[in-house]
């Protein structure tokens, strides 16, 4: 076990620097490594596949960007919450869901999560308490509706909201984050910021230079993470997640990060990129920075990785196998769980 002691921007009513140490253990750095690895593998493969145009529809992924989701989802189980956004296949993957269902959701066949109707933009699981949403804000206030169920029901659970700086500056989030302040609700918000909401720059869009700054508004405690940096991630969403289990209310957590794929595969020219920025990004990569930082805290070595990079390659290709072998589904499924006026 490793003591790792991290130093995060606070904002709070008394603005301070805070430090968390972290315990990480082997089995936890190589579980964070496990759930990122397997994010980009399947990710990976979808864009291979897409690009050979065996995909339809659209297609956003979130090369880059995997230690948030696994960092949090590593805190939770079935029973919490997590509403995401339409870049959510990571966030499925850390939650639980199944690969087999994920692959075949995105190709319309009939065992997806949400038996082929929802796309890549709105998985679901009730067993899980997963829902993803197109609408960019829009899982917001859902993360906090389910946050005053558990309250109300007295529920030992916690609701995440995962979004983007760009659901930042919706109504969604300010009502959302006011609503929770008032009630003292179990949820955390995560916002990931990776510098662009599509090719609009966060400076061109937001008047504060951080969002966490906003949480001051609602008497809501924020840290500011590096969300390219999976432990602290975790490290941060341990104190927020703790202190919503224990009734202190929500928080907010501003990960910094970057989106290293396109905004939307094939259509985005990525013209907007100052030169050399990705590059720059590209060296902090966050599955890398875990090799490094696991390996210099002597939790594993190079064959540890190589391992698990080989078991998610064959996770991915035999649920590619399973998803493609399930039919289409039935004509008569267009009309099941819509609602009617009648």
């Amino acid at each position: 076990m490793s003591r790792v002691l991290l130093s995060f921007k606070s904002y709070s009513l008394a603005e301070r620097e805070e430090k968390l140490e972290a315990e990480v253990t082997r089995e936890l750095a190589l579980s964070f490594y496990r759930k990122m690895v397997l994010a980009r593998t399947l990710e990976d493969e979808l864009k291979r596949r897409y690009e050979s145009f065996e995909m339809r529809g659209e297609l956003h992924l979130g090369r880059g960007q995997e230690a948030i989701p696994a960092g949090v989802c590593e805190l939770l189980s079935d029973r919490d919450f997590v509403s995401a956004t339409h870049r959510c296949i990571a966030h499925a993957v850390c939650k639980g869901l199944p690969l087999d269902g994920i692959i075949a959701e995105l190709y319309g066949r009939a065992s997806g999560v949400c038996r082929g109707k929802g796309g890549h933009m709105h998985l679901a699981s009730s067993s899980k308490r997963f829902l993803a949403t197109g609408i960019v804000g829009g899982g917001i206030p859902i993360a906090a509706g389910a946050a005053l169920a558990f309250k109300t029901l007295g529920e030992d659970s916690v609701a995440v909201a995962f979004f983007g700086d760009g659901a930042a500056n919706q109504g969604t989030f300010h009502e959302s984050l006011n609503l929770a302040s008032i009630y003292r609700l179990p949820v955390v918000f995560v916002l990931e910021d990776n510098q662009y909401a599509f090719s609009t720059r966060r400076s061109e869009s937001t008047a504060v230079e951080s969002n966490a700054i906003r949480a001051l508004g609602y008497s809501m405690p924020a840290l500011e993470v590096d969300g390219n940096d999976v432990i602290a991630v975790y490290t941060a969403a341990k104190w927020a997640v703790e202190r919503a289990r224990r009734g202190e209310g929500p928080s907010l957590l501003d990960c910094k990060t970057y989106r290293l794929s396109p905004h939307l595969e094939i259509v985005d020219t990525e013209e907007y990129r100052p030169e050399g920025e990705k590059e720059k990004w590209e060296k902090l990569d966050p599955v890398r920075r875990l090799e490094e930082q696991a390996v210099e805290l002597k939790l594993a070595s190079k064959e540890d990785f190589e391992q698990i990079k080989a078991e998610a390659r064959k996770l991915v290709e035999e649920a590619f196998q399973r998803a493609l072998s399930s039919p289409l589904p039935a004509p008569e499924e267009a009309f099941r769980d819509i609602f009617s006026g009648e």
